[in-house]
């Protein structure tokens, strides 16, 4: 219900002023329609909880009773009592009869209470007070602990937190409490003036407050329609809406001043019920008829079975494809692979050149150091060569420990040079 409500604000913008009134109800549904122009609407707006059946028995449509719930045997249930209005309570114990009962006015007043005279030791354990109200499907229940006890120091009642305990002292009386004074479970209401049904109208940029009221429906068979549109059967609610709890809204020759929100009410004072219905309706542009015309057979078309002639016998052909078609989808592949084969060679060739330009690279490297190591050996030698020539004495000539001398210096001066 709160989801419904929630959306209906934000998709239904017009709808914002009507939320916020707790009167108009619950919004239990909400749509968008759109339809062409000139078709026709069915706002659907149902609803089971509003059908109005004229029955005389009403009294079988209330019923209250108590139930007694014992720890043992194995928390076993026993109906203690029932009533419906116009009937005599039932008491199913007999040991509780004249013991046991509620007030025979409680379908007047609304006082429903349990009252247990000379309470005995198997009164103990949890009893509950159930309403059910079928025609109108509510059902409601109450709870209460009774404990019985031999000291009067200890009679008391509290709350447990779920329900009331009531310690009773054994062989006295208790009331155990059960009251509902909703007008729902007390006589002298007339149900088929409490239930009512409505449409209003809102036409784009019209305040929720001042939309306009179409028809009223009441279960006793009242009917208010407002305006014209009604009166010339363009909108139109079934006769017998409160017998099938049908309460939707026709519209017929849909125009685009027809475009707003809708809303379907539904009210039960009698059951409590309020709910709303929200409907964006939008017209739009009419359907186009079909231009081609339906084929007409004439009479003199016909042949005379009297003048003997054969009817028409129909061929089957089956004509092949275009061959242009077959042609262009072939055009289609041819030109796809040779796009991927360019690009095969294009990335064949972008290879090749790195790989070329590599080798090139490695190559001039190699040449440069070839160039700079002659270079060093060639200096070396220089050095050599001037160290071997260096004039020698005549007088060293026959020395060959000198010669042995100077190879030496000239060996470490070499190996000097080279060290730097």
């Amino acid at each position: 219900m709160a989801l419904l409500q929630i959306l209906a604000v934000l998709f239904l913008p017009g709808a914002w002023g009507q939320s916020s009134s707790s009167r108009l109800g619950v919004v239990v549904e909400a749509k968008n329609i759109t339809l062409p122009a000139g078709s026709k609407a069915i706002l659907p707006c149902h609803s089971p909880r509003m059908v109005w059946i004229r029955d005389r028995l009403k009294d079988r449509q209330r019923v209250v009773h108590w139930d007694l719930v014992r720890s043992s045997p194995e928390n076993s249930v026993e109906r203690v009592l029932d009533m419906s209005p116009g009937a005599n309570q039932r008491v199913y114990n007999a040991f509780n009869k004249g013991r046991v009962f509620i007030s025979d006015s409680a379908f007047s007043d609304g006082n429903f209470s349990l009252t247990i005279n000379n309470v005995a030791a198997t009164d103990k354990g949890v009893y509950t007070c159930n309403l059910h109200h079928h025609y109108c499907q509510i059902h409601q229940s109450m709870q209460i602990h009774v404990d019985v006890t031999k000291s009067a120091r200890k009679e008391k009642r509290y709350l447990d937190g779920e329900k009331t305990v009531f310690v009773v002292l054994l062989g006295s009386s208790v009331v155990l409490p059960c009251v509902n004074r909703r007008p729902l479970w007390r006589e002298g209401l007339q149900e088929d003036q409490q239930q009512v049904a409505h449409w209003d109208f809102q036409p784009p940029g019209v305040r929720p407050d001042k939309a306009d009221r179409l028809v009223d429906l009441y279960a006793s068979g009242e009917r208010r329609d407002y305006g014209p549109l009604f009166a010339q059967s363009k909108m139109s609610v079934a006769e017998d809406a409160f017998t099938l709890g049908d309460f939707s809204l026709f519209i017929s020759d849909l125009r685009p001043a027809d475009k707003g929100l809708y809303s379907c009410h539904l009210h039960h004072h009698y059951c409590g019920l309020h709910e709303r219905r929200i409907f964006r309706l939008t017209v739009g542009p009419p359907l186009m008829p079909d231009s081609t015309p339906a084929p007409r057979i004439f009479q003199n078309d016909k042949p005379d079975p009297s003048e003997g002639v054969e009817p028409p016998r129909v061929v089957n052909v089956f004509i092949p494809e275009h061959r242009s078609y077959f042609m262009q989808h072939l055009g289609y592949f041819l030109a796809t692979f040779l796009l991927l084969g360019f690009i095969v060679i294009a990335l064949i060739m972008l290879t090749r050149r790195r790989k070329k330009r590599g080798l090139e690279y490695e190559l001039g490297r190699s040449q440069r150091g070839t160039a700079i190591a002659g270079g060093e050996v060639a200096l070396d030698c220089t050095e050599l060569n001037c160290c071997n020539q260096e004039p020698l004495n005549s007088e060293y000539k026959n020395n060959i420990m000198k010669e042995r001398d100077m190879a030496k210096d000239c060996n470490k001066e070499f190996d000097g040079k080279m060290w730097k």
